[in-house]
């Protein structure tokens, strides 16, 4: 790699990308939304309005001008997913422009599946298999070196909010030096909703050094270098068609891939801690039998999704339970209220590992089903084998404030303060 390849952090070095996506998410405001899904929920599945507002945040101005309806409930989420023509991810391309670019997570149709086709194979479960066998088990413990002789730890902000971007920027193949630089601009993307300056720096700075990087890696592998199995060579040799893949798109996904990757996974793996500490019957169970990792995973994703909501847009009029959603609406299809609907599942609000399996919808449904799906699970299962072989005895610090998870898109608990043998 070039020596004068360099990525820039923010020109205001006092700016606080996670403070600002907190602000934005709600996770200062909203304590357990959960009573109020259930509630829209009894009046219908179908209903006019959007959830920020029904919690007393505004809208985000990308999407504060549409019309706007909710879909909830487990059946009602299960069909606005799986018809994309129907319901379009295209309304989250006006986030996208000022945060990732044109994206596949903003693309339906022929294009989508174009594009989605050649990504997915960087993420089958045989691939991310490999990445299992030693980056991720590297990057896991790596951060349990730094506390675990100590006898306590907050495993928040010494953990789950570190190690599924250190996995996805060592999946990259780049500069350890600049990972701190990369991950605060990678936050600042998510910013676009209430911060666009910030988050088009963010875009620009990672996008001139990502098509560099591209540029670079391609005129490498031209000249015979070794390919390497990182997730920037597979992307310099991607075809379509029979042609490169087109930088916009690439660089587009790598910024994605920063952003999304380290944010959703490590929310729910601060849950999954909180579940299993709060429920200290069923942590001594997985301790005793990890065959129950698995469960728990599963149950953590059910119980608080990290983002309880995704946005789609009506393309025409849809017709769903009875109610028409007029062509050019905004559509908050409410994953929580799905996850946690007492027609589908027993006592919901529960987080219990041993109840009966059943689909929950956290990575969505249908042709935008998340790509990192596998990936997500096997770094959750080496992050909890990790913390129960390494801290023994692990329980809840009992001098400091039991885990919570709070927040409304994205939920995860503040802190999760531990003490270990």
């Amino acid at each position: 790699m070039s020596t004068a390849l360099k990525i820039e952090d923010f020109d205001d070095p006092t700016f606080n990308p996670f403070a600002t996506v907190d602000r934005m998410q709600g996770f200062e405001d909203i304590d357990d939304p959960y009573p109020r899904f259930h509630a829209l929920h009894r009046k219908g599945t179908v209903l006019k309005g959007d959830v920020r507002r029904e919690f007393g945040l505004q809208q985000l101005p990308v999407w504060a001008n549409y019309p706007s309806w909710m879909v909830l409930g487990y059946d009602a989420v299960y069909r606005a997913f799986s018809d994309g023509a129907v319901l379009s991810n295209s309304v989250k391309q006006r986030f996208y422009d000022i945060s990732f670019g044109k994206s596949i997570d903003g693309m339906d149709g022929a294009e989508h599946v174009r594009y989605r086709r050649l990504f997915q194979k960087a993420f089958l479960p045989q691939n991310v298999a490999r990445w299992g066998k030693e980056l991720v088990p590297g990057v896991v413990n790596a951060l349990i070196d730094k506390f675990s002789a100590r006898g306590h730890a907050e495993l928040v902000s010494e953990f789950t909010e570190l190690f599924p971007f250190h996995v996805i920027y060592g999946q990259l193949a780049l500069p350890v030096k600049d990972l701190a630089v990369f991950h605060r601009l990678a936050v600042g993307l998510i910013c676009a909703g209430v911060d666009q300056v910030h988050s088009l720096e963010a875009q620009r700075k990672m996008g001139d050094y990502f098509t560099l990087r591209l540029q670079e890696r391609r005129a490498e592998l031209d000249g015979g270098a070794p390919e390497g199995d990182d997730l920037i060579t597979m992307l310099a040799l991607a075809e379509v068609d029979g042609e490169r893949l087109p930088n916009e798109i690439t660089v587009s996904l790598l910024r994605q891939l920063m952003a999304a990757a380290g944010d959703t996974t490590f929310r729910v793996t601060g849950s999954l801690l909180a579940g299993l500490l709060t429920h200290p019957e069923q942590l001594d169970a997985v301790r005793r039998d990890r065959a129950l990792v698995p469960k728990a995973i599963e149950e953590a994703l059910r119980w608080e999704a990290p983002l309880p909501f995704e946005q789609r847009f009506a393309e025409q009029d849809v017709v769903l339970d009875g109610v028409t959603i007029p062509a050019g609406s905004y559509v908050d299809v409410v994953i929580g209220s799905a996850n946690r609907d007492p027609g589908r599942f027993e006592n919901p609000d529960e987080f219990d590992i041993f109840r009966k399996p059943d689909r929950h919808m956290t990575f969505a449904y249908g042709p935008h089903i998340c790509l990192g799906q596998h990936l997500a699970r096997l770094e959750m299962t080496h992050a909890i084998g990790a913390i129960l072989d390494r801290l023994p005895n692990l329980r809840m610090d009992p001098d400091k404030p039991a885990p919570r998870v709070s927040g409304l898109n994205s939920r995860s608990p503040k802190a999760v303060h531990v003490v270990f043998d």
